[in-house]
């Protein structure tokens, strides 16, 4: 089923070696209908695929904005595995007459879905920049969590003291801290 989703408010996994790809796709007015057809065509064929985790098709918002789809894989080799598929070959071989052009591909892996602003073609930003963020971003938690979480896990066995802190620092990692520091820090990212 296809629906109308907006891009800006979307969260993306935390880094666990799974692969987006966010494909951003032109057609040419009065063609939707038989775009739409292919690109629910070409998703549910890789949806098929071991490693496939799901997908989305974005609608245009009209004009020359593009389409979306987006594609998630378990890691990079599921992804390869349907990018050279001779299935995915088909499809693009039976795409002419749809009117539709491919204008911008990324690939995302890992912290650099953190920092990728939605609806852009831009790459991500350079790895010393994303680990300069994750820094600004887990130093708070960390100190926060010195002060009031781990003086309440001193009687817990080590390893189950271990996995709450690691739960607590996930979660607020990827919810709260992280989206804060690269909304604050997104112009020295990415210039």
């Amino acid at each position: 089923m296809l629906t109308a989703v907006s891009l800006e408010h979307a969260t993306v996994p935390a880094d666990t070696g799974e692969v987006t790809l966010l494909i951003a796709r032109r057609g040419e007015p009065g063609h939707e209908a038989s775009f739409q057809r292919w690109a629910q065509g070409i998703l549910d064929t890789a949806a098929t695929f071991p490693g496939h985790l799901g997908y989305g098709l974005f609608r245009s918002s009209g004009g020359d904005a593009p389409w979306f789809l987006v594609h998630r894989f378990r890691d990079a080799e599921a992804c390869r595995t349907w990018q050279e598929s001779p299935e995915r070959a088909a499809w693009f071989a039976d795409c002419e007459g749809h009117h539709h052009t491919e204008i911008a591909r990324r690939k995302l892996t890992g912290m650099e879905t953190w920092f990728a602003e939605p609806g852009s073609t831009r790459p991500a930003p350079p790895r010393w920049k994303m680990a300069v963020s994750a820094t600004v971003a887990i130093y708070p938690i960390s100190v926060l969590g010195g002060l009031f979480l781990t003086p309440r896990l001193t009687g817990v066995p080590l390893l189950l003291g271990s996995a709450v802190t690691a739960c607590v620092f996930n979660v607020l990692m990827t919810y709260v801290s992280m989206p804060a520091v690269s909304r604050l820090l997104r112009r020295w990212l990415t210039p």
